[in-house]
């Protein structure tokens, strides 16, 4: 781990930047990267995978999947992970709690992958995982005839009591989530018959497209109401195979927000998933005025990987409804510094999700924002930004409650701040975005202990 992040609660302060640039890759995509470790473990012989994202959350996984009886590999010469799969019936049970640490991912595609076999796993994980609801993973896996023993609201610690004789499921999201669609589809791939999820917007679709790369037919279609309906026949069986994991576009996207905040920015950002699900961002941005070049499109593992161009630009407020929400929740608040630079009174929508996040990310924010002297209104899961540039003026530190992308977003504000802005804690970074603070420096930032 890097040592910047072990002294929990310590001050960071980023300071007004001169210009951001250069030319740089993208850190591996962290959904995609929990996808190539669990879906390979669970096909039969060993597969390779390329740019895995080593961050606390993955390597959670990593160590999880041990305890199950995988033999993960790092290969430090060719710079791959090799996965010795065990088959859809080959993980044994766990003598531990899997701890997950602070990954949401992680834990919920893990558990659906376990709980459709006769085994019983035991959940664990930090204070702000265990204060997250699971009961929306849950409700789903005990219609296929999983039974678990949880606290309220299905939180950590928690065990789920696996069967060998799941039910197939037709299942419609109550909330757009992309976690619990997986977690149907990996246990699906136990039950005998067709599984269905139904979702209302189009939500990330990774675990569909990696399981269509490793053998799996999962189809899609367009049902009358305007629903998606994701349908895969069980029991299926995966095919071991090298994968490569693209650059995670939610870490891209606080690159690419200081080169838009930093006058004589110019920035190319390398091997970003660009798959449709997950562009939110940019297409917002692009709307706000953003000067951004779509470079290199290709296809690598059934997933679209492009580079971008990144120039400075003035921005100007924007409107986000509620069915964009759903492919940028993890942008918001990076899209929120961005809001507040821009010209006019920015509306976001459709932001439930962020109350139940690796913290109340919805308040956490509107207050940052708020001691940044930016104006903001709330109303129920939305909230409207005042936008004003060239006025920062952030007196007090801001309280990132542990949570990565709030640390991260106000650490790329401070970039346009006259007197920059300070975070208290930076140590959460780790868990998604291990190497931001060397990867900022090299573009032009100055952030430093305060």
């Amino acid at each position: 781990m890097n040592n910047i992040y072990k002294n929990p609660m310590q001050p960071y302060i980023s300071q007004k930047a001169h210009k951001i640039s250069g030319d740089v890759f993208a850190p591996g995509d962290k959904s995609i990267s929990h996808r190539s470790l669990l879906l390979s473990s669970m096909a039969i012989g060993k597969s390779s995978i390329q740019g895995l994202l080593e961050s606390e959350d993955v390597l959670h996984l990593v160590e999880a999947l041990r305890m199950l009886g995988v033999h993960i590999h790092k290969n430090t010469s060719q710079q791959t992970y090799e996965v010795q799969g065990v088959g859809l019936y080959g993980f044994r049970e766990p003598s531990f709690p899997l701890d997950m640490g602070n990954s949401g991912t992680a834990c919920r595609l893990l558990m659906g992958a376990l709980s459709t076999l006769d085994i019983k796993s035991f959940f664990t994980g930090d204070a702000s995982l265990s204060s997250r609801p699971m009961k929306r993973i849950l409700q789903p896996l005990s219609e296929m005839g999983v039974r678990f023993v949880a606290r309220e609201e299905g939180k950590l610690p928690l065990v789920i009591v696996g069967t060998s004789d799941a039910l197939p499921i037709s299942y419609e999201l109550p909330v757009p989530s992309a976690q619990v669609k997986s977690a149907i589809l990996l246990a699906a791939l136990r039950a005998y018959g067709r599984s269905d999820v139904i979702e209302t917007f189009g939500i990330r679709d990774h675990t569909e497209n990696m399981l269509s790369y490793m053998g799996v037919e999962v189809t899609r279609k367009t049902l009358p109401n305007g629903r998606y309906q994701i349908s895969l026949q069980g029991p299926a069986e995966l095919s071991a195979c090298d994968l490569s994991v693209a650059g995670d576009p939610s870490s891209a996207a606080f690159l690419t927000a200081a080169a838009l905040l930093v006058p004589g920015s110019s920035l190319i950002i390398r091997n970003i998933c660009f798959n449709p699900t997950r562009i939110g961002f940019y297409q917002i941005v692009e709307k706000m005025g953003a000067n951004i070049e779509i470079l290199n499109e290709t296809t690598i593992c059934n997933e679209r990987v492009v580079d971008i161009h990144v120039s400075h630009s003035p921005l100007k407020a924007v409107n986000v409804t509620e069915d964009i929400a759903p492919t940028m929740i993890d942008e918001f608040p990076i899209l929120a510094v961005l809001a507040s630079q821009a010209e006019g009174a920015s509306h976001m929508a459709g932001l439930a999700e962020l109350r139940v996040k690796e913290s109340n990310r919805f308040q956490a924010i509107i207050d940052g924002l708020r001691k940044c002297g930016v104006e903001v209104e709330e109303n129920k899961d939305a909230f409207t930004i005042f936008g004003q540039p060239k006025d920062i003026r952030c007196q007090e530190t801001i309280t990132t409650h542990g949570d990565h992308r709030i640390a991260m977003s106000f650490l790329v504000m401070g970039l346009c701040a006259p007197q920059g802005v300070c975070v208290d804690d930076i140590s959460s970074i780790q868990t998604s975005f291990p190497n931001f603070m060397a990867l900022m420096k090299q573009v032009g930032a100055d952030i430093k202990v305060k």
